[in-house]
């Protein structure tokens, strides 16, 4: 394996970001502040059943209404539309799709899902216009759980299918038959996952002009990926993609729920053209969690073979995606990552894991932070732990055992490559900062006051830099992975990056600058990022999304940056009467190298004035004016970060509260471009691990309705809940990206969960307590205590919250 190391500088540097200063002054624009000139304002009238048939949808009076300007329903998006809602990740051939419209225009299958649409003046009438419109159904028996969806004779969400499955794939490496033939031990597990979804500050949002006289649409949409939907909105609407254009303002938050493709930008645009003006539509937060993305349930069944030392030979399992009543954009793609993944970073010869994709009568099942690996994560790492117990060993003498060596990287998992680590090294490296930081005195010392204190571990891999096209292509995804950026130097010397990437407040501007300013030896300040909007800024594949900005946006600028540099030194040996090899840059100024501060030469502007204003003489012959490079970086596979996290928590066996008191991360992500931007984003991760594993569920009643349906009742953790966060950096570079860069923006969500619920049952050792389903809550937790404190076993508390 060989390091690369970029030369010390702005790359590597702690340099606060370019962007906070516009944020933190309320100077962003967002695109709620989006305002045009007869802008209207829509409202969706959704769904109050789970199950139902639509038999009839009158909007007369609604029309009728001063201040309406037009109604839209189901059927009539329907007629008008080229494509039902596009589905991009097509992993498993002969799944079943779900092929519906951004309107419901049959049936209605979950609560929330738009049947009407209402353009009114202003939201008020709108919302007013809404409860004009009287909508017939006859109510159907409804399957919201996957006990329900699956048990014979269930009410079936599509008619036109046999059962509620939509899909179910084998994955299969090795032969597991004769590994669990031979095995000394096999231990299994059954592990529930509860329903979660990210919650942006920004919900979604959506302005679009269709004009109806160049018949050209022009959207300002709050999205990770402009490319995207510029492209998914040319499909479904059947206008051609030089007519539309995708502006992406400030975004206040993705976490993957901005990723998807949802129907309001659709009947956003069916409105504007219907009424000849824009179109502003902007969900509320009630309409987030009935309407948004939901991710993260599933049940996880998972075996494992081993030999008597601990050697891990064989993994068996399935995977139960619990899906909503129709397929996300993603499809089955974050259920299918959970499956693939399932082996982790450990070395096991004999895999077979299957998916099972469930559709049910809840909200559609979408993106995440994370997608599936937080999930594959909590299998194999609760599956090492209940090992551990069963051969009295320690649990990282087990993941020592069977973590992949150095040597064998490039190495084979089930699908993927995994492109080069150091896993031991970072686990021990973890466990060296917990030593330092005295956890196990502090759980001695709180043992004696009759406090329970728990360490617990976890590792973890992340898939980031997606991008390989024609793998992912072949995989299924119906669309590119590689990212394309410019970079220009202007007349006077200013640099300008351009990207397709989108910003939402994950530093990727800074991250972006610092390369390009390295590169090409000027001033951070003199370094521009412009990002979101599809008419002027590159083509982006896949947008922000699977770890992948920093890592193909960084090593595309990279490639870019160097081009430029290599012309600037070109122009200024010209200038300087001097061999472009012997130039140096620093700051902005070109000189020759070894001549000392006050030796001959020029600035970056003054190489500017050559290309672009005053050529005569000082652009060499053969060189084209202006300074601009682009690249477009289409890697040959992904990249694998890792890490351990250590968690150190106290249980209160009273009330079944658990509170995490210290927090920390062995991290490897390749080239570190700005230290504080990558331990934000692995914080920022590691809280929204915190809240999946103590708070975070959306919890429906036996007739399908939401439960959870504000911050009251969906708890995610504040301030108070969360612990100092450390963060210990390692570097292994991946070789296939241009500067090393790997990707870590999904990094803290994947393992937390895990390494919390290894605390909670050190903390519980003396009564055996192993926890499998999550959140964890306090009722769940205290029911497993007095379980075990009574002699028995704990129950599913499921029903019970």
């Amino acid at each position: 394996m060989t390091e690369q190391h970029l030369p010390p500088g702005l790359i590597g540097a702690r340099v606060r970001r370019k962007e906070d200063p516009r944020l933190l002054t309320g100077r962003a624009q967002f695109v709620d502040d989006v305002a045009l000139p007869g802008m209207l304002e829509a409202a969706i009238l959704r769904s109050p059943h789970a199950h139902a048939r639509i038999v009839s949808v009158d909007v007369s009076a609604a029309l009728e209404l001063p201040g309406v300007f037009a109604v839209i329903t189901g059927a009539e998006v329907a007629q008008a539309c080229a494509l039902p809602q596009p589905v991009i990740w097509r992993l498993i051939p002969d799944q079943r799709m779900t092929d519906l419209y951004a309107l419901a225009h049959d049936k209605v299958r979950y609560v929330g899902q738009g049947v009407a649409a209402v353009a009114a003046a202003d939201r008020y009438v709108a919302e007013d216009a809404l409860g004009l419109i009287e909508v017939e159904y006859e109510q159907l028996p409804a399957a919201c759980t996957l006990d329900e969806a699956l048990a014979d004779g269930a009410p079936l969400l599509y008619e036109n299918w046999p059962d509620n499955v939509s899909c179910r794939q084998t994955v299969p490496k090795g032969d597991v038959a004769t590994a669990f033939a031979a095995a000394d031990v096999i231990v299994s597990e059954t592990i529930t996952y509860g329903r979660q979804m990210g919650t942006p500050l920004e919900t979604r949002g959506a302005v679009v002009s269709w004009d109806p006289f160049t018949d050209r649409l022009e959207a300002w949409l709050s999205t990770q990926s402009p490319n995207l939907a510029r492209d998914l909105l040319g499909e479904v609407l059947g206008l051609p993609v030089e007519r539309i254009r995708v502006r992406t303002p400030d975004v206040g938050g993705g976490f993957g729920n901005k990723f998807d493709f949802y129907g309001e930008e659709v009947v956003a645009a069916l409105l504007s053209k219907r009424s000849g003006r824009p179109v502003k539509i902007i969900e509320d937060r009630l309409e987030s969690f009935v309407a948004n993305a939901h991710s993260r349930e599933q049940r996880i069944e998972v075996e494992v073979a081993a030999k008597s030392d601990g050697t891990i030979t064989g993994m068996r399992g399935t995977v139960y995606g619990v899906l909503g009543g129709q397929l996300s954009t993603v499809g089955i793609g974050p259920c299918w990552a959970a499956t693939v993944l399932m082996p982790g970073p450990y070395d096991i010869p004999n895999v077979e894991v299957t998916v099972v994709g469930v559709v049910t009568n809840r909200s559609p099942y979408g993106s995440y932070r994370g997608w599936g690996q937080p999930k594959a994560n909590i299998a194999h790492e609760r599956i090492v732990e209940k090992l551990a117990r069963e051969l009295g060993m320690a649990a990282n003498d087990v993941r020592r055992k069977n973590l992949i060596a150095p040597d064998k990287f490039p190495y084979p998992s089930p699908v993927f490559y995994y492109d080069s680590g150091r896993y031991e090294e970072c686990l021990e490296a973890a466990e060296r900062a917990v030593v330092d930081r005295g956890w196990a005195k502090r759980q001695a010392e709180a043992a004696k006051e009759g406090r329970s204190l728990g360490i617990g571990y976890s590792f973890h891999i992340e898939i980031s830099a997606i991008g390989p096209s024609r793998i992912l292509n072949q995989a299924g995804l119906q669309h590119s992975g590689f990212d394309e950026e410019s970079v220009r130097i202007d007349s006077t010397g200013g640099v300008i990056v351009r990207s397709g990437l989108s910003a939402m407040g994950q530093g990727i501007q800074t991250a972006l600058a610092q390369v390009a300013a390295q590169t090409l030896g000027v001033p951070l300040d003199s370094v521009t990022v412009l990002t979101g909007d599809t008419e002027t800024n590159p083509y982006t594949g896949y947008g922000t999304g699977g770890s992948r900005g920093a890592a193909l946006g960084g090593g595309a600028l990279l490639r870019a940056s160097t081009r430029l540099r290599e012309k600037v030194l070109r122009v200024a040996a010209e200038l300087l009467e001097a061999s472009p090899d012997d130039l140096v840059i620093s700051d902005g100024r070109i000189s020759v190298a070894g001549t000392g501060v006050g030796g001959r030469s020029v600035s970056m502007r003054d190489v500017g004035d050559a290309t672009y204003r005053r050529l005569d003489g000082k652009l060499p012959l053969g060189e084209t004016p202006t300074l601009e490079e682009r690249d477009v970086l289409d890697p040959d596979n992904t990249a694998f970060s890792y890490g351990t996290t250590a968690v150190l928590a106290e249980v209160d066996r009273e009330t079944g509260r658990v509170q995490v008191l210290d927090y920390l991360i062995a991290h490897d992500c390749g080239t570190v471009i700005n230290p504080m931007i990558v331990d934000g984003q692995l914080h920022g991760g590691a809280a929204q691990a915190i809240g999946g594993a103590l708070f975070e569920e959306i919890v429906y009643g036996p007739d399908g309705q939401p439960l959870t349906t504000t911050f009251m009742d969906y708890l995610i953790p504040t301030a108070s809940e969360l612990p100092a966060f450390e963060t210990v950096h390692l570097t292994t570079t991946a070789d296939h990206i241009p500067g090393g860069f790997k990707g870590m923006g999904e990094a803290g969500t994947i393992g937390g969960a895990s390494a919390i619920t290894a605390a909670i049952d050190d903390a519980l050792r003396d009564l055996g307590v192993g926890v499998v389903q999550l959140p964890i809550t306090p009722p769940r937790l205290l029911s497993m205590i007095e379980a075990a404190e009574a002699g028995g076993t704990a129950t599913d508390v499921e029903e019970q919250s």
